[in-house]
């Protein structure tokens, strides 16, 4: 991609889930969110709507993990928020300032302790074949190679060696990049002959999407002024 084209933050983690409406309730009810946006379809939800986001589109099931080994999302303290957490999550052991669990629809996300805003996002893990080969590839999607992770603002996307075998249906839809200009994002691909897998016009947003390695979708997302969302 481009250097003039740098995405600067890491917005959303979209799934295809078929248990959208408990997973909604659950991130609602103990991990600091609401719902933003709601249609027929799918569900919005986050802190803020300028922060990071789960996008929760319906889909049938059950779906596979595939190559998501978990979402995460930040708190200023671990063992408070863990309390919160009911037994059906099946919440791990903390290991290394993390706690991974399970939400509804078999979605494995976790908690890191970190300073900043609770529960925004804070990474997402990915399990790739020919780990260097993909972070080589997601360095020229705008991603910037940092500590052994892609970062964009400061957020991450992390990516572990593996073979993500099993995974259809898969559950990850998208991980989606903010940009200031969605069309710079098509022109720059259509100059450089890279295929482009969707273009999506909606109110508040304009989005361009991209293939990355295994298949990983990548969506450049522009928040139109008066972006209104809450």
């Amino acid at each position: 991609m481009s250097r003039e084209i740098r995405p600067s933050s890491l917005d959303h983690v979209a799934l295809w889930v078929d248990e959208r409406k408990p997973l909604a309730s659950f991130v609602c009810d103990h991990l600091g969110m609401h719902v933003i946006e709601e249609t027929d379809s799918f569900t919005l939800a986050g802190v803020d709507a300028k922060l990071g986001k789960l996008t929760l589109f319906d889909a049938e099931g059950p779906r596979e993990r595939g190559s998501i080994e978990h979402i995460a999302l930040r708190v200023a303290d671990l063992s408070a928020a863990v309390a919160d957490m009911p037994q059906t999550a099946a919440v791990r052991p903390p290991r290394d300032g993390m706690v991974r669990f399970e939400a509804p629809g078999g979605v494995p996300m976790a908690l890191v302790q970190r300073g900043g805003i609770e529960f925004d996002l804070d990474h997402v893990l990915l399990r790739l074949p020919d780990r260097e080969a993909a972070l080589r590839e997601l360095e020229t999607m705008g991603f910037e190679r940092h500590n052994g992770a892609l970062a964009v603002g400061d957020r991450q996307l992390r990516i572990v060696e593996g073979d993500a075998a099993g995974g259809e249906p898969p559950l990850l839809n998208h991980i989606a990049l903010l940009v200031d200009s969605a069309d710079e994002v098509q022109r720059d691909a259509e100059e450089r002959g890279v295929e482009i897998d969707d273009i999506k016009d909606a109110p508040n947003t304009l989005a361009v999407f991209l293939r990355g390695p295994s298949g990983v979708r990548i969506e450049y997302v522009e928040h139109k002024p008066g972006f209104a969302l809450v």
